[in-house]
């Protein structure tokens, strides 16, 4: 039985599928664009959801295509996927039900519109099976199984509300395009408002149970898995905090925090491509960097931000000056702050985060003053690589001498 379903797996898990979806996901992605300019729901607010589902499926293709049984790219992929046929079905019945009326394939518009759900799973599914598509430990074995189970009863049971509906010609959807029925579940289907009251609180604990379980997994690895872990780790942590921002400061009063959320949003392409890079072991040893120069330039935006309000408030409150001299002023002075507080904060953030780099002028210097008395090649030679391990911190380092005889070094 094994053998079949790794057969069977191996026939679908193929590269000719990863061009069979990234199709559909293009068809996908245009269809949905003449149903948002009929429902006048198209606007330029839209595009950045747009580019997150093309991060998610742009990268979950390019790890299924290198690695087809790796499950982690097709669950990437499929949540673009479900994303969009979300998208296209919730459109779709805004125009027929709420607009037109009478357009075919409506009713399979408002089956296939709750297929969200699925796209959150497989998201949360990605991080417990990353790297290498399998169960960090057997214990996850009947979480994972309890949380399927509710959300495929969930799954099921919303499609029997559609379908109901359907049958009894008692379709209406919101603006939307959520059947209403869905919304707002009664008599024979009222079962299932009880199931999706455990179904998301479970699937919250769930993500969280399994993002924890990766940190004692990162504690106790080593080497390049230890580094994909932490790619892993900063990738949903930046997500995380994005979304929360996302979430707080879009509906804040001020324009500032507005723009702030919005802002936010880039930091949630963080999760599909820390991922990818994480699986596909490109340019793994710059997370290091990264980590200490997203931390450093976060601390600087905020520092100036708050620099920038106090002295709005400072010189056009409490001194006598307008408004717009309060702000320009506000704005050089920010400016000028900018270089010297970015090298300061990015220095302290690389004494933590980025060792090598902070440590680098110290190193170079002992070295210079160790080679003045050393005659030695060998030694010399010796010195070089580990100066260069030490500050370049390089995945692999080669030298190579020219002395008659002698054979490269590295």
């Amino acid at each position: 039985m094994g053998s079949e379903v790794a057969a069977g797996w191996s026939r679908l898990a193929s590269r000719r599928s990863v061009l069979v979806l990234c199709g559909l996901l293009v068809g996908l992605i245009v269809g949905s664009v003449p149903l948002a300019v009929e429902n006048h729901q198209a606007s330029i607010s839209g595009l950045p959801n747009l580019l997150l589902v093309v991060a998610f499926g742009g990268v979950g293709a390019v790890v299924a295509w290198h690695q087809e049984r790796n499950p982690v790219g097709w669950l990437l992929l499929a949540v673009a996927v479900f994303f969009m046929v979300n998208d296209v079905a919730s459109a779709y019945s805004v125009f027929d039900y709420r607009l037109h009326g009478g357009l075919p394939l409506g009713s399979v518009a408002v089956l296939l519109q709750p297929t969200w759900a699925p796209a959150i799973v497989c998201a949360g599914l990605s991080v417990l099976l990353f790297p290498d598509g399998r169960l960090p430990s057997r214990r996850l074995g009947w979480p994972l199984g309890l949380l399927l189970a509710v959300g495929g009863l969930w799954q099921l049971g919303a499609f029997g509300i559609a379908a109901d509906a359907i049958v009894r010609h008692d379709i209406h959807v919101d603006s939307g395009g959520n059947l209403l029925q869905v919304n707002h579940p009664h008599g024979a289907w009222a079962w299932w408002g009880d199931v999706q009251n455990v179904f998301f609180p479970l699937l919250g604990a769930s993500w969280l149970l399994w993002l924890l379980w990766q940190v004692p997994r990162y504690r106790r690895s080593k080497g390049e898995q230890r580094l994909q872990l932490k790619w892993l780790l900063s990738g949903v942590s930046i997500f995380a905090v994005s979304a929360v921002a996302l979430v707080g400061l879009s509906s804040a009063s001020s324009g500032i925090l507005q723009a702030l959320g919005k802002v936010a949003f880039v930091g949630l392409f963080a999760f599909p491509i820390c991922i990818g890079v994480g699986i596909l072991r490109y340019r793994l040893y710059e997370i290091d960097r990264l980590i200490s120069r997203t931390i450093s330039y976060l601390l600087v935006t905020g520092l100036l931000v708050g620099v920038f309000v106090g002295l709005v408030v400072l010189t056009t409150r409490v001194l006598p000056f307008s408004s717009p001299v309060g702000v320009a002023g506000s704005t050089l002075a920010a400016a000028a702050l900018f270089n010297p507080l970015r090298l300061r904060v990015q220095r302290l953030v690389d004494r933590r985060f980025d060792r090598a780099r902070y440590d680098a002028p110290a190193i170079v210097a002992a070295f210079s003053h160790r080679l003045r008395d050393t005659a030695d090649l060998d030694t010399v030679r010796g010195e070089l690589l580990r100066v260069v391990d030490g500050t370049v911190a390089p995945t692999h380092t080669t030298l190579w001498t020219r002395p008659s005889g002698s054979t490269p070094h590295e």
